[in-house]
């Protein structure tokens, strides 16, 4: 198929991106915010119609030669966003180009040539990423829109806001849930044989999903539009409420569990740093107690610089709940308490403060291994700038989040003279030869230690959690997972 259908399939595809290119051109010129909000001339019309016959054909020149869609699309005036999930593939805009409902893109994206102007055809909300208040005003132009009585066109956002496997439903961002207007739900199905379509952070690129899934002879796609969604009152006053609930109902229809995992506890635990977390971390527990607290994501290395500061001022002094809840500047509360009992691994009351900067490092810089661990030296390291094994072994074991780890293995590694002692230059020169000391020094280590891990604990050899599922992050009855330390 690489040598007879792909070549044909991708320049007839190409070539009908090439031809909707002018019809969306003259469209979208002098075409300003008033004017968008009128209906729709007869001319535009007709572009909308041809375009869409355009984009059809260039789904069908991919292989994807019917598309099977359920239920009724709703009236803008009766919903004005769409929330489509799950979010898996950019096959995912087969439902972008058949509704031509507008969409969240950054704002790079309108700069690419012929597929920038495809976008500025279907009137996104773009989003800066070099604007600070970016979030607020996205949310604040998707609520104008949503409020516009239907003069807008439809809003589709992917709530997820990242793609995942399908397995499961992670949680919905509260963006689409704002306005607190109706939505309807819109499901996605690929009922292929062989997957080729999955685009997620492991397993094929971009460019090796086009080339598998072009030389499938056939592709399928179901789109279902469910009952438009119509929130009560304690939802509109509750976004995240009003996101778990559609969420649910969306979970349903696609015969799939929900998961409380977010974008980032995703990004968190297959982070390509060099300490892969462990499936049974708490990290992940921690990440979301530390978003539950009002620690934003925006200001969380500048939170982390202020927390460091004050730990090394305190150095190897423990705190109580009540010295805690003044160290974070923060009231005690339910979430507070629940985080300071994952550290408080002997149950006594009290914590190293050093264990919790080290753990929002991680949080914080998940892919940047060797700077958490050089802030952990500087933590633990004495006047003579060494740290010894079992500040070693402290210092991983919170970076990983687990309860128990061998570090012998490789802190002789690294202590080459036999000095008892390792400075984070000694640890540094180690990494730069041996980048992957993880998986050579711990992981493999601990198949047979005695330490109390078991080997369903460590992570699968290509960095997945092997328990990273909604079955495990569902179970309410677990009692809280302790000891970072």
């Amino acid at each position: 198929m690489t040598l007879t259908l792909f070549p044909i399939r991708l320049f007839f595809a190409a070539f009908m991106m090439l031809l909707a290119w002018p019809f969306a051109f003259i469209a979208s010129m002098g075409s300003d915010e008033q004017e968008l909000e009128k209906p729709l001339s007869w001319w535009r019309k007709i572009v909308d119609v041809l375009l869409k016959a355009i984009m059809r054909m260039m789904w069908l020149a991919g292989g994807f030669h019917w598309i099977s869609v359920k239920g009724r699309r709703a009236l803008p005036a009766e919903a004005a966003i769409l929330t489509v999930a799950p979010h898996s593939s950019y096959f995912d805009a087969i439902p972008v180009t058949m509704t031509f409902a507008s969409i969240v893109m950054k704002a790079e994206s309108k700069d690419i040539p012929v597929w920038g102007t495809l976008i500025k055809y279907i009137r996104p909300v773009f989003v800066s990423r070099s604007d600070q208040d970016s979030r607020r005003r996205t949310v604040e132009e998707i609520k104008r829109r949503a409020q516009s009585d239907g003069k807008w066109p439809q809003i589709m956002i992917f709530p997820e806001g990242t793609c995942t496997n399908r397995s499961c439903l992670i949680t919905f961002k509260p963006g689409a849930f704002i306005p607190g207007v109706p939505v309807q739900p819109v499901v996605l199905r690929y009922p292929n044989k062989l997957d080729t379509i999955t685009w997620t952070w492991q397993g094929p690129g971009a460019l090796e999903i086009l080339w598998l899934t072009l030389c499938q002879f056939h592709n399928s796609v179901e789109i279902e539009f469910l009952p438009v969604y119509i929130p009560s009152e304690e939802e509109r006053k509750n976004p995240v409420l009003y996101a778990n609930n559609v969420r649910r109902v969306m979970a349903e229809a696609l015969g799939v569990s929900v998961t409380d995992y977010t974008f980032e506890d995703c990004q968190l635990a297959l982070a390509e740093g060099q300490l892969r977390l462990p499936s049974d971390t708490c990290l992940l527990e921690f990440a979301k107690l530390v978003r539950s607290l009002g620690l934003k994501p925006e200001t969380l290395e500048d939170d982390l610089d202020k927390y460091a500061a004050s730990a090394m001022k305190m150095k190897k002094e423990k705190v109580d709940l009540k010295e805690f809840s003044a160290y974070l500047e923060f009231p005690v509360s339910h979430i507070l308490e629940s985080m300071f009992a994952l550290f408080d691994e002997n149950e006594d009351g009290i914590i190293d403060i050093r264990e919790f900067v080290i753990a929002l490092s991680v949080v914080c810089k998940p892919s940047k291994t060797l700077e958490t661990i050089q802030l952990a030296f500087q933590l633990y390291q004495s006047e003579n700038g060494t740290i010894t094994e079992e500040d070693l072994a402290h210092i991983l074991k919170t970076a990983m989040g687990v309860s128990q780890i061998n570090v012998t293995h490789l802190f002789r590694a690294v202590d080459e003279e036999e000095k008892g002692e390792i400075t984070y230059d000694d640890f540094y020169r180690f990494a730069e030869l041996h980048p992957h000391f993880a998986e050579d020094y711990l992981y493999a280590d601990q198949m047979g230690a005695e330490s109390g891990l078991e080997t369903s604990s460590l992570s699968a050899p290509n960095g997945i959690c092997t328990d990273f599922s909604p079955e495990n992050a569902e179970d309410k009855n677990k009692p809280m997972q302790k000891k970072l330390n």
